[in-house]
């Protein structure tokens, strides 16, 4: 899926009036069957760019068009089945504690799915195998019928990309994947999602705290702070120089001295509201 941002700004609902866009107007151009990693400090507008992406955020000016539709000018009905070729995964996954992992896995293929046989998946799950291909990506598979409240941080955050897999999405897009991991499943993690969105030829924009990572993985780097777009470049281009712009007075984000949520490994509680996809 194509992506193009025309002058487009965001703000969240919630914001004071007045007060400064999440996002300022920015023009962003992605090919179909692109992948680029988002970078910046904290508070530099990396999820609301996903969210405005994904049409969960209107554009406060300028445009977005997703190959040659404008999302907001759509009826509802049709911005909904427009959601639904688009994959969000989210940096905490909505995944209810009680839910087995096969049935959090197969919600990915909701948007697929009629009323009825979204219902009866609830109750009994089908496509286990697909399911268990999806895990196996991820070294999950021996988790299928797990309780998601009986897994670690990671674990649950490698089962929403895990969801991407079987979701009927032409792009994907993923909120700092790795803040649960350690290394070692970092670097699993991110080659499976780059691997499969390479071999199925989705179009992929993921934020990222880890600099290296995104400067290994990603043929494209997108820099932003404090809501506007400092640069736009091939990975080559990215210089030392750059980066220490990008996080200027932010360089423990950049060396990776804050960790945004609890190392692989290391039980924390499910979010206190929690929704499927």
């Amino acid at each position: 899926m194509r992506i193009e941002l025309l002058a487009a700004a965001a703000r969240h609902p919630a914001a004071r009036p007045g007060g400064a866009p999440a996002l300022q107007p920015l023009d962003l151009q992605v090919a179909e069957g692109e992948h680029l990693a988002v970078i910046g400090p904290s508070g530099a507008g990396k999820t609301t760019l996903l969210q405005l992406l994904a049409c969960t955020l209107p554009p406060s000016q300028g445009q977005l068009r997703l190959g040659d539709t404008d999302p907001w000018q759509l009826p509802r009905r049709q911005l909904q089945a427009l959601r639904g070729r688009l994959f969000l995964a989210p940096q905490v996954p909505p995944l209810p504690p009680r839910q087995r992992v096969v049935t959090a896995v197969l919600a990915g293929r909701l948007p697929a799915m009629g009323l009825w046989e979204s219902l009866a998946s609830l109750f009994r799950p089908t496509l286990l195998e697909p399911a268990w291909q999806a895990l196996r990506q991820f070294d999950l598979e021996d988790k299928l019928f797990e309780r998601v409240d009986r897994l670690s941080g990671g674990e649950r955050q490698r089962i929403g990309l895990a969801r991407a897999l079987l979701a009927p999405a032409r792009l994907w897009l993923v909120d700092e994947p790795l803040s649960a991991l350690d290394p070692t499943r970092s670097k699993q993690a991110i080659g499976a999602l780059v691997g499969q969105a390479r071999q199925r030829g989705v179009t992929l924009v993921t934020t990222l705290h880890q600099v290296d990572v995104a400067l290994a993985h990603f043929p494209r780097i997108v820099g932003l702070r404090d809501g506007a777009l400092a640069f736009d470049l091939p990975t080559a281009e990215v210089s030392p120089e750059r980066l220490a712009r990008l996080y200027a007075q932010r360089e423990d984000e950049l060396h990776g001295a804050l960790p945004l949520a609890a190392p692989e490994g290391r039980e924390t509680p499910p979010p206190a509201v929690m929704h499927c996809r």
